[in-house]
């Protein structure tokens, strides 16, 4: 199962971390582990290349991980916003036993 945890500090985004393998399907055929990265290298990608926002971000074979480094601009919280629509989206399609969002307050 992949694991989505968003971290917030009332409504602002102050980073998210994905980890593990969806199990949808085998290695280099699963479309929730393809779709669940793109979603989210993308964001990463995106604030980074669109925005003047400042992030570190790690990712290794089955784990990303994004801090960012102050409060977002209203266009990294719309990527972000994006993004997590995709996730639920995923989620409420294909079901928590392949990936499961978590919200936590910080």
């Amino acid at each position: 199962m992949i694991t989505v945890t968003i971290y917030k500090d009332s409504s602002q985004y102050n980073r998210f971390s994905v980890e593990g393998h969806a199990g949808y399907a085998q290695k280099g055929f699963d479309i929730i582990c393809a779709a669940v990265s793109a979603l989210t290298v993308n964001t990463v990608n995106s604030i980074e290349t669109f925005t003047e926002d400042r992030l570190s971000a790690e990712e290794k074979n089955g784990f990303l991980i994004c801090q960012f480094e102050g409060p977002l601009s209203s266009q990294a919280a719309l990527l972000m916003d994006s993004m997590v629509l995709g996730l639920t989206d995923i989620q409420n399609n294909y079901g928590k036993q392949y990936i499961r969002l978590i919200f936590k307050e910080v």
